[in-house]
C-alpha cells in the first residue's frame, strides 16, 4: 500500500519529511530508503534520516512535485544494509551501570549480557556526534531511561542505552545513557575512505569479548592533509578566547552525524572576504570576543571584518580596511565590541586540512597555512540578504509550535531573552521565564535545521548554531529566518534577543 509522504516547510529552505500512517520502525526504514534515493540530488544539500522521520536540506531550485513523488513509498520492508560485529567488554569499570539495571529487572550480571548479546540491533540513524548510531531492537525488559543529570565525561568507545535506543560513543563526551560495556571499535575516523563504523540501515551485534580484547579504542590522531601549494603564513603566538578556521558550511555529511559548520555570521566573512579578492564562502579565522597574536611567515594581503581592535607591530590599523603584512612582522587583534565575532581573512583563503571534518580551536605554536594563490577563491555559496536593521530577529513557527501551550507561545514572542554565558557554536542558550509544554518535551529524534530553537524540559530555548547535533529529540518552538541569523550570532552573553514572526 502506498503511504503518502507529510511535507513542512522548516526555516524557508529546509524540508522535514514524516510518514505518520507509518510504525516507527517502517517509518524510519522509509526516510533510510528516502534519504539514499535523494542523497547527491541537484538542490539536495542533506538528507538526514530520524527516528521517524527524513530532514532534507535545500539550495537553489528543485522540482517540489518529483521530490514529493520521492518520498512516498510503498510501505514495507526496505533493503537490508550490513551487519556489523563489534566485541565489547561488559560490566565492571567499563560498564558501571549494569550491574544496578540487571538488578532492577531481577537479572544476574550475566543473564543481562546474555540477553542484549543475543539481539540483532538496527542503526536506525546517526546524530549527537559524528559516528554515533542510534540503535533499536532492544529487547523491552532491557530499555532503560537516561540519567536525570548527564555525566561530564563519558570515555570513548562507551557501549550504552538510553531508553530505547542503545549504541556507542565514538569520543569522549559529555552523555546521559546508562553505560554498560566498552568496546576497542572505532567509530569514526576522518581519514579513512569509510569515515563512520555504522550507516543507516545497517545492523549491530555487540558481541562478548574477553581480556584478550582491549578495552578501549585506539586513539584516533588523522594526519593534516593540505591542499597542494599551500603556504604557512601565520604562527600562533597567543590563540585568544576561541579562534577557529571556518569558512561557508560544508554540506553532505550529515547522514554520518557531522554537521555542516561554517562560521557564525556568514555575512560578516563575506564582508571580510569582499575586502581582498576572495569568494564569499573562503576560509577565514573566526574570532570570538577576544582575538589571537600572529606572528607572520609569508607576506599576506589581509583584512579583518568586524569590531575589533587591530594591531601590526603595536601600531593600530583600521579595521574593515585591506592592509599588507611582511614576514616577521606581529599581528594582534584584540577584544570584540559590541558584538562577539570577528573574521581576519587573507588573499587567497586559509588552506583546511581535508582530515579535519570538526570546529578546532586554534592553540599555540599551531601554524595556519594559506590555502593556494591570491585571488583563486572557491565558489561562493548562496547567502542570505542580510536583514533589515531592526533589532529584531524573526522566525518561522515550528516545526512543533503545538508542542506549546497557547499562553507560552505568545510569552516566547513576548519577553525579552537573555543571552547565556554558557552560549557556544552548538547553541545559544537563552535564559528567561521557562515555556512550558503541552505534554512531553520530547519528540521522536529528528534531524535539525541551523538556527532551530528547540526548547529542553527545562522551558529555556536553545537556539542551535552551525556546530549542533546533527538529530535532535526536543520540541522547536521556532526557526530563526536565514538572514536574521547574524543578529544571534554576535549577541554577546548577557545580551538581549527578541523574536517576531517572518
Amino acid at each position: 500500500m502506498s503511504q503518502r509522504a507529510a511535507v513542512r516547510e522548516v526555516g524557508g529552505d529546509a524540508l522535514l519529511v514524516e510518514y505518520p500512517g507509518l510504525s516507527e520502525d517502517s517509518a524510519n526504514r522509509a526516510a533510510i530508503a528516502a534519504a539514499r534515493r535523494l542523497s547527491g540530488r541537484q538542490g539536495v544539500l542533506d538528507a538526514v534520516p530520524g527516528a521517524r522521520s527524513l530532514y532534507l536540506a535545500l539550495q537553489g531550485r528543485f522540482d517540489r512535485a518529483a521530490l514529493e513523488r520521492d518520498l512516498s513509498v510503498e510501505a514495507g520492508p526496505a533493503a537490508p544494509g550490513r551487519v556489523v560485529r563489534v566485541p565489547v567488554r561488559y560490566g565492571g569499570e567499563h560498564g558501571r551501570d549494569l550491574s544496578e539495571i540487571a538488578r532492577s529487572r531481577g537479572l544476574t550480571d550475566d543473564e543481562f549480557v546474555r540477553r542484549y548479546t543475543a539481539g540483532q540491533y538496527r542503526v536506525a540513524f546517526l546524530g549527537f556526534a559524528p559516528g554515533f548510531a542510534y540503535c533499536v531492537g532492544l529487547p523491552e525488559e532491557l530499555a532503560t531511561p537516561r540519567l536525570a543529570t548527564p555525566r561530564t565525561r563519558v570515555p570513548a568507545g562507551s557501549l550504552a542505552i538510553g531508553g530505547s535506543y542503545t549504541g556507542i560513543y565514538p569520543s569522549e563526551t559529555p552523555g546521559g545513557w546508562r553505560l554498560i560495556g566498552r568496546s576497542p571499535a572505532v567509530l569514526f575516523d576522518p581519514a579513512a575512505d569509510a569515515p563512520t563504523l555504522f550507516l543507516p540501515g545497517d545492523s549491530a551485534v555487540f558481541e562478548s569479548a574477553g581480556p584478550e580484547v582491549a578495552a578501549e579504542p585506539p586513539a584516533v590522531h588523522a594526519a593534516a592533509v593540505y591542499p597542494e601549494g599551500s603556504v604557512a603564513v601565520f604562527r600562533v603566538v597567543s590563540p585568544g578566547l576561541f579562534t577557529s578556521l571556518q569558512g561557508g558550511p560544508r554540506h553532505g555529511r550529515g547522514s554520518l552525524g557531522v554537521p555542516a559548520g561554517g562560521a557564525m555570521d556568514l555575512f560578516l566573512l563575506a564582508e571580510g572576504n569582499s575586502l581582498v579578492g576572495n569568494a564569499p564562502g573562503e576560509v577565514a579565522l573566526e574570532i570570538t570576543l577576544q582575538g589571537p597574536e600572529l606572528l607572520i611567515l609569508a607576506d599576506v594581503h589581509a583584512a579583518v571584518a568586524g569590531d575589533v581592535e587591530v594591531e601590526c607591530n603595536g601600531a593600530r590599523l583600521p579595521s574593515g580596511k585591506p592592509f599588507d603584512a611582511a614576514r616577521g612582522d606581529r599581528l594582534r587583534l584584540g577584544r570584540v565590541s559590541p558584538g562577539v565575532r570577528a573574521y581576519l581573512c587573507v588573499a587567497g583563503g586559509f588552506a583546511v586540512s581535508a582530515t579535519e571534518w570538526q570546529t578546532r580551536r586554534i592553540g599555540k605554536e599551531d601554524e595556519i597555512r594559506r590555502s593556494g594563490s591570491p585571488g583563486a577563491g572557491a565558489r561562493p555559496p548562496a547567502f542570505p540578504p542580510r536583514g533589515a536593521a531592526d533589532g529584531w530577529v524573526r522566525v518561522h513557527p515550528g516545526p512543533q509550535e503545538d508542542r506549546f501551550t497557547e499562553q507560552s507561545f505568545r510569552s516566547f514572542f513576548q519577553q525579552s531573552w537573555r543571552v547565556s554565558p554558557s552560549s557556544d557554536r552548538r547553541g545559544v542558550r537563552l535564559e528567561g521565564v521557562p515555556l512550558v509544554h503541552a505534554g512531553s518535551a520530547e519528540v521522536a529524534p529528528e534531524g535539525t535545521a541551523p538556527g532551530a530553537i528547540q526548547v529542553p524540559a527545562d522551558g529555556l530555548p536553545i537556539v542551535l548554531g552551525p556546530d549542533r547535533p546533527v538529530t535532535g529529540g526536543y520540541a522547536k518552538i521556532a526557526t530563526v529566518a536565514a538572514e536574521d541569523w547574524h543578529r544571534v550570532a554576535q549577541a554577546a552573553p548577557g545580551g538581549s534577543l527578541r523574536f517576531r514572526l517572518a
